[in-house]
C-alpha cells in the first residue's frame, strides 16, 4: 500500500486492520440497538449550542444516577457523531452510571480549538443535569478532546479522564496529509497537545491503548502518560477499532478505569 509520506503510514489505522471496513456499519447497528432497548432512559438530542453538531445524547440508569461519564468519538476530528457509538455507554449505565454522548463541529468547518471548546461546553452542560462525579474518556481523536478536559482551562466539574488511543501530541500530524483538512499548524498543535499542558492537579488520569495499535499511538499514549504522571495500560490483543469494545462491560478493565473507586 502506498502512503505519501511516513507520517501517513504511522497514523493509518484502517490500512492495517482485517476487516476494518466493516466496523463503522457495525458500530452504528450496535448503537441503535442499545438506544431502542433503552427506551425513555435514552434521552436523545440535547443541544448544548446553537450548532447543528452541538448536541448530545444522554444514557440514563434505572436507578440515580451515581456520577456522569462523558464519552467522546473519535474519527481524526473528520467524520463520525454520538450516534455511531451509543453502545459504549452500557457498561457504565449497568454501573448506575449516566452517560453523555456529545457531537461537535469536525474538520474543516472547525479548527481543532473550536473542537476543544464545544466539548468543554458539552461536558457542563451534561454536568448540569446529573449530580456527582464527571469522568470523561473519548477514542482517537476523542481521546485526544477527553485529555484536553484535564488541562487546566479544563471543565471545573471533571474529577477523572480516561483518554483512549489517544493523539497526546498533534506535531506529527503537521506531517500527515489530513494537515490541510484540519487546519493544522505548528501553533496550534502546540496549543492543543495535551502532553505540552499541564493536567489539572485535582484531575485524574489514567491512559488506555491497544497492544496491537499502529507504533505511533502507542508512542503516542505513553508519551501522554510519562509526560502526566499517570499510569497508562496497553491492553492485549486490542487494536485501534476494537479497543473501545470493553466500554460495552460494566466489570471490564477499561469500564473500572474510568469509574473505579469513584
Amino acid at each position: 500500500m502506498e502512503f505519501r509520506s511516513q507520517a501517513d503510514r504511522d497514523y493509518a489505522n484502517g490500512a492495517f486492520i482485517a476487516g476494518a471496513a466493516e466496523y463503522p456499519a457495525r458500530w452504528a447497528g450496535r448503537a441503535a440497538a442499545f438506544r431502542a432497548g433503552l427506551g425513555a432512559r435514552a434521552v436523545l438530542d440535547l443541544a448544548y449550542g446553537p450548532g447543528a453538531r452541538q448536541r448530545f445524547d444522554l444514557f440514563l440508569p434505572e436507578t440515580t444516577a451515581r456520577g456522569l461519564l462523558v464519552f467522546v468519538h473519535g474519527g481524526y476530528w473528520l467524520a463520525f457523531g454520538r450516534a455511531d457509538f451509543s453502545h459504549l455507554a452500557a457498561g457504565a449505565v449497568a454501573r448506575g452510571w449516566a452517560c453523555a454522548m456529545p457531537s461537535y463541529t469536525l474538520a474543516p468547518e472547525a479548527r481543532i480549538s473550536a473542537m476543544t471548546a464545544e466539548v468543554a461546553q458539552a461536558v457542563r452542560a451534561a454536568s448540569a443535569r446529573i449530580a456527582g462525579p464527571v469522568v470523561v474518556t473519548g477514542h482517537s481523536a476523542g481521546g485526544h478532546l477527553a485529555a484536553r478536559m484535564a488541562a487546566a482551562e479544563g471543565p471545573a466539574p471533571v474529577v477523572r479522564v480516561v483518554p483512549i488511543s489517544p493523539l497526546a501530541d498533534l506535531r506529527p500530524l503537521l506531517a500527515t496529509e489530513m494537515k490541510a483538512k484540519l487546519r493544522l499548524d505548528l501553533a496550534e498543535a502546540r496549543a492543543e497537545s495535551p502532553c505540552l499542558l499541564p493536567r489539572r492537579a485535582e484531575v485524574q488520569a489514567h491512559v488506555w491503548v491497544g497492544g496491537q495499535e499502529r507504533p505511533a499511538f502507542l508512542w503516542q499514549a505513553r508519551v501522554l502518560s510519562e509526560d502526566w504522571a499517570c499510569p497508562w495500560t496497553v491492553a492485549p490483543g486490542r487494536h485501534h477499532f476494537d479497543v473501545i469494545d470493553d466500554l460495552e462491560t460494566a466489570e471490564s478493565a477499561l469500564t473500572d478505569a474510568c469509574l473505579g473507586g469513584l
